[in-house]
C-alpha cells in the first residue's frame, strides 16, 4: 500500500496544496483515496469481482474504463495507482501529442521498477497512429495503460489495443449513493465543506443527487455552489435547490453514445406500443438539445418499418411532422413531433414491409436475375412490337375483379406475407382472394 506521502506524489499534490484543500474543486478533493471509498460501481469493485482481485495481487495489464461523465473513471484509475504504489502519469488525449507520448514511454522504460501506470483520459480522441504507438510498450509491460472513454471502445479503440486490455463498463452512480457522498462532503472538515459549518435537510441531498443524473462531479459541484452561496453556518433547505432545478440541463450529448441509445429507446418504445415511454425518450432528447429533424427522420423510417400496412396513414403523419420541423422549427414543431410519436405508438404494428424488402433483396443477391417477360415489356414503338414486346399481355381491367390470371415474373416468387394487425388484416383477406381467383383463371385458360 502507498503511504500518504506516496499518494500525494502519485496524485500530483504538494504539501502546500494538501494544506489548502479549498483552493481545489470539491469534486477533486473528495475523490476516493482507496478502493473502499469508491462510490457505486459494485458490479466491478464489489466483493468477489475481478478488478479488486487484480488490484490486490498487483497483477493486471491494461484496463479500459468505459462510462458516462462523472461516474468515477479517473478516480478509479488514481485509486489503482495508490493501492499498487505505482507511478501515475496522467495525460488527456485532447491535449497530448506524439512527442509527449514518446518522452513518457522512454522514461517508463528507464524506470521499470516504478511500474508506471499511464492514464489516458478521453482515449477515443487518439487516432490510430497514436494508439499504435502504445502497443510495443503495452506488450513489453513497460507501462500499464488505463484508458478512460465515454465512447463505445468497440468503435474508437484499435482492435489490437482493445484485445490486450480488460474492458470495464461503469454505470451512472445510483442516486442514493450520490446523496450519501454529498452528506459526507458537507460534514468533512479535511477535504469537504465542513469548515463552512452549514447544515442541510436530507431532501437537499436527494434532490441534488436526482438532477445530477448519476454524475458525481456534477452533484459535488452543485453542492459546493449551494454552500458557498450561503453565509457560514447557514441551513440549506430544498427551496435553495429550486434554482438549480429551474436551470438544469438534462445530460445528453448528441455526439456520444447517448445519442444512439436514446434514439434506440424511443424507437423500441414506439414499436412496443408504449406511448408514455416513447414520449419520455423523445422529449428527453429534445430538452437535451437534439435536432428535431433527426427525431422526425427516425419517425418517417419507423412509420414504414414498424407500422407499415397495418396503418398506412402513419407514414403521412410522420412525413407531416418532418415538414413541420423543417418549416416551423423549435419549439413549436414539438407539437407535431408529439402528435406523430403518439400516433405511431398507438397504431397497430406490422413489419411486413421490412420482411418483404429483406426477402426480395436476398433473392436478388442469391438467385439468378430474371429478365422482364416479353408480355410485360414496353411496346410503344414499332421496333419493340416487331420484337414481340407486349404480345399476349392481358389487360387486367378486361377481366372479372381485375384478375387476369397472368404471371408477372418468369419464375414467380413470394416476398410479401401480409400481417394480421390493423388494416392489413383486410389486405391479407384481399390477397388470399386474389390468389384464389388467379388460380381459377389460370385453370380455365389451361382448359381453353
Amino acid at each position: 500500500m502507498a503511504s500518504t506521502s506516496d499518494q500525494g506524489e502519485i496524485f500530483g499534490e504538494t504539501e502546500a496544496t494538501a494544506s489548502q484543500p479549498t483552493h481545489r474543486p470539491l469534486a477533486v478533493r473528495m475523490r476516493p483515496r482507496g478502493l473502499s471509498e469508491v462510490i457505486g460501481q459494485a458490479h466491478i469493485v464489489g466483493a468477489g469481482c475481478l478488478l479488486p482481485r487484480l488490484i490486490e495481487a498487483d497483477n493486471f495489464g491494461s484496463l479500459i474504463f468505459y462510462g458516462p461523465p462523472g461516474c468515477g473513471k479517473t478516480s478509479l484509475a488514481e485509486v489503482i495507482a495508490a493501492e499498487t504504489a505505482s507511478k501515475f502519469v496522467r495525460i488527456n488525449a485532447v491535449l497530448s501529442n506524439v512527442a509527449e507520448m514518446r518522452d513518457i514511454l522512454r522514461l517508463a522504460r528507464y524506470e521499470a521498477e516504478k511500474r508506471t501506470i499511464l492514464f489516458i483520459d478521453e482515449i477515443h480522441r487518439f487516432n490510430k497512429s497514436q494508439q499504435d504507438l502504445l502497443l510495443p510498450d503495452v506488450e513489453a509491460g513497460n507501462i500499464r495503460l488505463i484508458g478512460a472513454t465515454t465512447h463505445n471502445p468497440g468503435f474508437y479503440v484499435n482492435p489490437p489495443l482493445l484485445s490486450r486490455s480488460h474492458l470495464f463498463r461503469l454505470e451512472p452512480v445510483e442516486s442514493g449513493a450520490v446523496a450519501t457522498l454529498l452528506a459526507r462532503a458537507l460534514e468533512d472538515k479535511g477535504r469537504g465543506l465542513g469548515h463552512q459549518r452549514c447544515t442541510a435537510d436530507a431532501a437537499v441531498f436527494r434532490a441534488v443527487a436526482e438532477f445530477s443524473g448519476g454524475d458525481l462531479r456534477r452533484a459535488l459541484n452543485a453542492l459546493e455552489t449551494l454552500v458557498l452561496s450561503q453565509p457560514v453556518g447557514s441551513h440549506i433547505d430544498v427551496g435553495a435547490v429550486e434554482v438549480f432545478a429551474k436551470e438544469r440541463q438534462i445530460r445528453y450529448d448528441r455526439d456520444e453514445d447517448e445519442h444512439y441509445d436514446h434514439a434506440s429507446a424511443m424507437i423500441k418504445s414506439i414499436r412496443g406500443s408504449d406511448p408514455d415511454a416513447a414520449l419520455y425518450w423523445t422529449f428527453k432528447m429534445l430538452q437535451g438539445g437534439e435536432d428535431p429533424r433527426f427525431i422526425a427522420r427516425r419517425l418517417v423510417i419507423l412509420a414504414s418499418e414498424d407500422v407499415g400496412l397495418a396503418n398506412s396513414h402513419a407514414l403521412t403523419v410522420a412525413v407531416a411532422a418532418f415538414e413541420a420541423c423543417e418549416k416551423v422549427g423549435s419549439p413549436e414543431c414539438e407539437y407535431a413531433l408529439a402528435h406523430a410519436v403518439l400516433y405511431l405508438a398507438t397504431s397497430p404494428k406490422s413489419n411486413s414491409v421490412t420482411r418483404a424488402m429483406a426477402a426480395v433483396k436476398k433473392h436478388l443477391r442469391e438467385q439468378p436475375v430474371q429478365a422482364v417477360p416479353l408480355w410485360l415489356r414496353d411496346a410503344h414503338t414499332k421496333t419493340n412490337k416487331s420484337l414481340g414486346h407486349g404480345a399476349d399481355y392481358r389487360y387486367s381491367h378486361d377481366y372479372p375483379q381485375g384478375i387476369s390470371g397472368q404471371e408477372y415474373m418468369l419464375d414467380p416468387s413470394t416476398f410479401y406475407e401480409p400481417g394480421q394487425a390493423g388494416a392489413e388484416s383486410a389486405t391479407a383477406q384481399r390477397m388470399a382472394q386474389v390468389k384464389k381467383l388467379k388460380a381459377e383463371m389460370q385453370a380455365r385458360l389451361d382448359l381453353a
